[in-house]
């Protein structure tokens, strides 16, 4: 019930901040109406953030406490965040094609390593589908996860680090945190729609970890009836050399 009030208020909440980003804040003097997009792109991208960085710590935790929930908070993260990627991907290229004049280049950085950042944990995903068993799966997808999270801090700061089409950060470098470049305007629908997107986040790791559970407990099912039939079998198995049942016994002389 909790989840399902929950789920409700996000909805509400992302209604309401893309409502406000459409029709509550002026078109930018440069950008005009294409600086829209900025909103749920940039907020897609730092949940993206977020999802993997979780991953990552999910991962950590199985190492340690081998403790098949966090494994089960890591593949649920994964995937949203996988979702976020893609989403801010697919937003970043419909913002890139007015202002920019195309809708990718290679030769971008942040464009690059993002590309990258998916294809990572797109792999993540799917090197769980090559093993049943939940240990090696867990510790396998752990490794995983915590080598691809060394393409976050690269994602972040390619901005800075290399030359491309994006810009420098806007609001959350250092220098600009209290005194962001942007309008007060813009600032707050930016703020209302990664709060918006957030709560969506946050529903949608309930649901995909309580889902995660159910998947490892069905698993568990499977793997004990397969294990009780194997052992009805072999105690209903003859003993070898003896007489089959059913068999005619030769008369003895």
């Amino acid at each position: 019930m909790k989840t399902r009030i929950l789920g409700g208020i996000a909805l509400l909440a992302v209604i309401a901040a893309t409502l406000y980003g459409l029709f509550g804040v002026p078109p930018d003097a440069n950008q005009g109406d294409a600086q829209r997009i900025m909103y749920p792109h940039v907020s897609s991208a730092w949940l993206a953030y977020l999802s993997f960085g979780v991953t990552a710590l999910g991962g950590i935790g199985w190492l340690i406490r081998r403790d098949l929930r966090f494994d089960a908070v890591a593949v649920a993260s994964a995937e949203i965040g996988v979702l976020f990627t893609a989403l801010a991907i697919w937003g970043g290229m419909m913002w890139a094609r007015p202002v920019w004049g195309v809708f990718w280049q290679w030769e971008d950085p942040r464009l690059t390593t993002t590309a990258l950042l998916l294809a990572l944990y797109v792999g993540y995903l799917l090197q769980r589908r090559l093993s049943d068993d939940p240990i090696r799966r867990a510790t396998r997808s752990a490794a995983v996860g915590l080598v691809a999270a060394v393409d976050l801090p690269i994602v972040h700061f390619s901005v800075i680090w290399w030359r491309g089409l994006h810009q420098t950060p806007t609001f959350l470098a250092p220098d600009k945190i209290l005194h962001p470049a942007a309008p007060l305007q813009f600032v707050l629908a930016l703020v209302g729609m990664l709060t918006a997107f957030t709560l969506a986040w946050t529903w949608l790791m309930i649901r995909r970890y309580q889902l995660a559970r159910a998947e490892l407990a069905q698993e568990e099912a499977i793997r004990g009836e397969l294990i009780r039939s194997a052992s009805r079998s072999v105690v209903g198995a003859p003993e070898a050399g003896g007489a089959q049942p059913g068999a005619p016994v030769e008369a003895t002389r």
